[in-house]
């Protein structure tokens, strides 16, 4: 039987390149929160909890109109972007 970890994409970044994206390890650490395990998650891809609570509050956003949400969207977004260049940055560095 096939795990979801077999439909993965490769990073085509990291195989022209040989570097890592900034996205390299978001598919792995969706998986590592499937598992349950958040803390792998984290250490994989920093930017996959800031990135899942703006995803959520935007679909509840379609449901449910919340005020001042483009503020709370706009700051989730900014906040996400923060930690990806932030993480992406330190990976080269490190």
């Amino acid at each position: 039987m096939s795990s979801p970890e077999d439909f993965m994409l490769p990073c085509l970044n990291k195989q022209i390149f040989g570097f890592d994206c900034m996205g390299c390890g978001l598919q792995r650490s969706i998986s590592l929160i499937y598992h349950g395990e958040l803390v792998a998650a984290f250490k994989m891809y920093p930017a996959v909890f800031p990135l899942i609570a703006l995803f959520i509050f935007i679909g509840l956003n379609i449901f449910f109109k919340f005020q001042h949400s483009n503020k709370i969207i706009n700051t989730l977004a900014i906040a996400t972007v923060i930690v990806i260049i932030g993480s992406f940055t330190l990976k080269l560095i490190t």
